[in-house]
């Protein structure tokens, strides 16, 4: 199913995911291949929790197969916070998208994506 046309949507639901960053792309957001839905990115924030040492962030758009870099290899300082996504620069994650986060170092990053999800 492809998803909707946004100008005629039934529902939108606001979402927040979470997510402790490792060294492997793990993706801290998901819309399902034949969701029947879109997915608009509002924010992604990224913690350092660190009180010393500086931590590097990469994300991406995985689709396909392929990882297109939002953020690469970004330095987020000891104990400071990164706005990689804002409702300026919203990106919208189709059927079968993921948002994924790699993280320089285990157990030093945050992530918090808030979304919604459009149907």
């Amino acid at each position: 199913m492809a998803a909707p046309n946004i100008v005629d949507v039934t529902t939108i639901t606001g979402k927040t995911d979470v997510q402790s960053v490792t060294t492997t792309a793990t993706a801290i957001t998901t819309n399902s291949a034949a969701s029947g839905q879109v997915y608009k990115v509002n924010s992604l924030t990224i913690s350092n929790i660190d009180g010393t040492n500086d931590a590097d962030i990469t994300v991406d758009l995985y689709r396909g197969a392929t990882a297109y870099r939002l953020a690469s290899t970004i330095t987020v300082p000891a104990a400071a916070t990164l706005v990689v996504l804002s409702k300026d620069s919203a990106v919208y994650l189709e059927e079968g998208d993921a948002l994924r986060c790699t993280a320089s170092a285990n157990g030093d990053l945050q992530a918090i994506c808030s979304y919604e999800i459009i149907a």
